[in-house]
């Protein structure tokens, strides 16, 4: 015989009421399911098949030089690429890529315990370097695509995309710029594949959506969607002016 499980026990915070317990408790239900679900997405995600052969050996600019993808590998088996949107047509780089690398620059003690990961832009490096420094990142490794065209071949520039692709995501013909791609490789033996790029950057929007692509990886998104503002209108900039207090609403 199968055996009941027992109730699930809740918390009570101070203060709260009935009706906030059982809205909670119903949300934390949804929230259980939802761990659940990512769960099975990373399984899948790690039961793909093999993906396609690396296409070709791109020679990226390191700072010690030309270096080729496949000994960005390193000790580890598999490699994260990052295409950071800061090529050298535009004075600034995109600042939603820069907060994500806020982020990911505190990470970087941590990542090399288990794979490689280096961002790439189209700049020049001494360029990308020098807003690297400018931005106090630490971390994080850095490699110019500008002699190679790793960026179109992996989607990390508009160019690369089909006219039905560019038709669905609404881009207009003529404009051409980078987008903010993560790719994943895997080497196995001498063979080097794709393993899984963040292609929902490439799905129609949905309403409330965005593309959201990155979220997995992004504690900023991750933070606002536990506050009672939740995402809001919000868009990273460069720069902040300093918070202006709000003024109290009702009777003193």
């Amino acid at each position: 015989m199968k055996t009941a499980s027992a109730p699930l026990q809740h918390l009570k915070f101070p203060g709260e009421s009935a009706d906030y317990r059982a809205a909670r408790n119903m949300l934390l239900e949804e929230e259980m399911e939802l761990r659940r679900h990512i769960e099975r997405v990373a399984e899948m995600r790690r039961n793909l098949p093999p993906g396609g052969k690396l296409k070709k050996d791109y020679a990226f600019e390191g700072e010690e030089g030309p270096i080729r993808l496949s000994e960005l590998f390193g000790v580890h088996d598999t490699l994260a690429i990052y295409s950071f949107m800061f090529g050298p047509e535009v004075e600034r780089p995109c600042s939603g890529c820069t907060h994500f690398l806020d982020s990911l620059d505190g990470t970087m003690p941590h990542v090399p315990q288990r794979l490689s990961m280096v961002v790439v832009a189209k700049s020049p490096l001494a360029r990308i370097l020098a807003f690297a420094r400018e931005r106090g990142w630490r971390g994080l490794r850095f490699l110019s695509t500008a002699g190679n065209t790793y960026d179109r071949d992996y989607y990390g520039d508009s160019r690369g995309l089909t006219k039905a692709i560019r038709k669905q995501q609404d881009f207009k013909p003529g404009q051409e710029w980078d987008m903010p791609i993560f790719n994943v490789f895997r080497r196995e033996g001498r063979t080097i594949r794709h393993f899984w790029g963040t292609e929902l950057l490439y799905v129609p929007a949905e309403k409330g959506q965005e593309y959201r692509h990155h979220d997995l990886l992004d504690p900023l998104w991750n933070l606002f969607d536990l506050t009672p503002e939740g995402r809001g209108d919000f868009q990273p900039e460069l720069e902040y002016a300093a918070p202006k207090p709000k003024k109290m609403k009702g009777k003193r």
